[in-house]
Parts: structure tokens; C-alpha cells; sequence
């Protein structure tokens, strides 16, 4: 194996690692949280509603937006680091 071979590697499992974080968060929030935990928190209220419907409704959607800006910064620093930026 060269050296190449083995720096794309390991560029790809980073790469793979940090799709299957942000995966795991999406659907802990949007699935866990809106749908399986939404009784367990529904006793807690936020913006007038329980933070349960709150999560399928919006925080959700505000979670997935930080994600996509996450994996943006994460990804042009891991670019960086192999030099294959744009």
C-alpha cells in the first residue's frame, strides 16, 4: 500500500465517521426526541408548547440546519488536513 493509498483512507474514514456522527444526532433528535421521548418530554414546556412537539416541529429542523453548517466547517478543515481542499 503507498502512502497516497493509505492518507485517502484515512481521509475517507474520517470522512465516514463524521457523516455517522451527524447521523446519529439527526436521528436522535428528529426521531427520539419528536416522536419516541415525546411523552417523556412533555412535561416541559417551551415557547408556550411541550418541548416534545417542539422538537418535531422546529428543533428539529434547527438541529438538522447546525448540522449541515457543522459538517461544512468539519469538512473543509478535514480537507485541509489532506490537502485536497478546493
Amino acid at each position: 500500500m503507498s502512502d497516497n493509498q493509505g492518507s485517502a483512507d484515512s481521509y475517507w474514514s474520517a470522512n465516514l465517521r463524521l457523516i455517522g456522527v451527524c447521523l446519529v444526532i439527526w436521528a436522535l433528535v428528529s426521531f427520539g426526541f419528536g416522536i419516541l421521548l415525546r411523552p417523556l418530554l412533555a412535561g416541559i414546556t417551551i415557547g408556550g408548547t411541550d418541548l416534545g412537539f417542539w422538537f418535531a416541529q422546529q428543533g428539529s429542523i434547527l438541529v438538522f440546519l447546525f448540522l449541515i453548517f457543522f459538517y461544512a466547517w468539519r469538512m473543509n478543515a478535514l480537507d485541509r488536513k489532506h490537502g485536497v481542499e478546493e
